[in-house]
């Protein structure tokens, strides 16, 4: 099936199951297509005890799809373009000291968490894996997912100052956590490398500064030429032009893409650049255009996380270990979380629970699907995907359908 076809039945689906939610369950647009999706998957298996033409169809069309190119390489920068918009710049100044804290610290501090707690879970349960795809594990698993957080907090109300954190957090957590994967990647994939730290320090600081760069760069030039004209058609071509353009550039210079669109992001949805640099008329274009791309993208992916369970081996011992991964994941955020808030409590109003909502207000989606994806088999690839993919849908709907009423329930003490 060529890529026409593809996505014609992707988005046919994503129309289907996001009326029934709209329609009926009037969850989440995240949740109710996830949902959805793997109650249609599991109707499809229980057809395939009396008749598996559907269910082969289906497998067939799953496994034309590269989950890992279409969500990295083409819709993710997209949805960031589209989620830093729309991010509240002047609280994201002031909350920049925990955010960046956040987003590189707490990153790595889980990641270690993580991947030495699942190297030590996988020898209890009899299964031997080296610590360095553990480690793996824990890079890929994580950062939090902006596509699922801002997807979920748009319905659940939460306070502008615990918003913002989050949304902040998840927007540039994702751009350093695909960093940290693909630095502990090259050292897994060429364990006789002569790698040494200075080598992954330059690799690392080449992604992350390079990325912030370029994205500074491409928002500049962005702001001038919209600034430069009035025509609202021309404007919004330019802000595609950016995501697409600066996506292609950030390969070719070897520097984080999603980090680069979020800088740009950010500075387009910057008020001071939106006031100067647009009418009324083509702001108003520009953010609608926008949220539409957001939606759409959106249910497209959510609807792929759905069916991705159909390539998965559900072996027992992988179902255990990634039962067993949803409180240990939880606890090693809560704990990389930490020393930020400690640090930031006093000056910007953090409190107790901003942690713990922090933590269940953390979700993860189909970024860590991607990078499970993205392994070798020798790297346990089914073994991460299983225990990748249990923590994703508990994130989405579990935690998903829980954040409100916490958010609520805390709302008035974090406010």
């Amino acid at each position: 099936m060529d890529y026409y076809g593809i996505a014609t039945i992707l988005i046919v689906l994503a129309a289907i199951f996001g009326y029934i939610n709209v329609r009926f369950l009037k969850l989440p647009i995240t949740i109710g297509l996830m949902v959805i999706t793997i109650v249609f998957t599991l109707v499809v298996l229980g057809v395939s005890h009396f008749d598996d033409t559907l269910l082969a169809h289906e497998k067939e069309f799953i496994s034309q799809i590269d989950f890992k190119t279409v969500l990295l390489d083409v819709m993710l920068s997209f949805l960031l373009f589209a989620g830093a918009l729309h991010t509240n710049f002047s609280q994201l100044k002031v909350q920049r000291g925990p955010v960046l804290l956040f987003a590189t610290l707490g990153v790595l501090v889980s990641t270690f968490l993580v991947g030495t707690l699942m190297y030590y879970l996988l020898l209890l349960i009899g299964l031997e894996v080296a610590y360095i795809y553990c480690l793996l594990f824990g890079a890929l698993i994580s950062p939090t997912d902006p596509i699922a957080v801002l997807g979920i907090l748009k319905k659940a109300n939460a306070p502008k100052i615990l918003e913002t954190k989050i949304v902040g957090e998840s927007l540039f957590n994702d751009g350093v956590g695909v960093v940290v994967f693909l630095t502990i990647f090259s050292v897994a994939a060429f364990p006789n490398s002569e790698l040494v730290a200075t080598d992954i320090l330059k690799l690392f600081a080449q992604e992350v500064l390079g990325g912030i760069a370029l994205g500074l760069l491409l928002g500049w030039v962005t702001y001038r030429l919209m600034k430069s004209i009035d025509n609202y058609e021309i404007e919004v071509i330019i802000t595609i032009a950016a995501v697409m353009g600066g996506t292609l550039l950030s390969h070719k210079l070897h520097v984080s893409a999603p980090l680069a669109i979020v800088v740009a992001g950010l500075i387009v949805g910057n008020d001071t650049v939106r006031n100067s640099a647009m009418s009324d008329v083509v702001e108003l274009y520009v953010d609608k255009f926008w949220e539409l791309i957001d939606v759409l993208l959106n249910t497209i992916l959510f609807v792929m996380i759905g069916m991705e369970m159909l390539v998965l081996s559900f072996e027992t011992s992988y179902v255990l270990a990634g039962l067993i991964a949803v409180p240990i994941v939880l606890v090693c955020r809560y704990i990389s979380l930490w020393v930020p808030v400690k640090v930031y409590a006093q000056r910007l109003g953090f409190v107790p629970f901003t942690n713990l909502i922090m933590t269940w207000g953390g979700l993860r989606g189909g970024i860590s699907i991607a990078l499970a994806l993205s392994l070798k088999p020798e790297m346990h690839r089914d073994l991460f995907l299983v225990i990748t993919y249990i923590i994703v849908v508990f994130s989405i709907i579990g935690q998903g359908l829980t954040v409100e009423p916490i958010i609520k329930r805390f709302s008035q003490k974090i406010s």
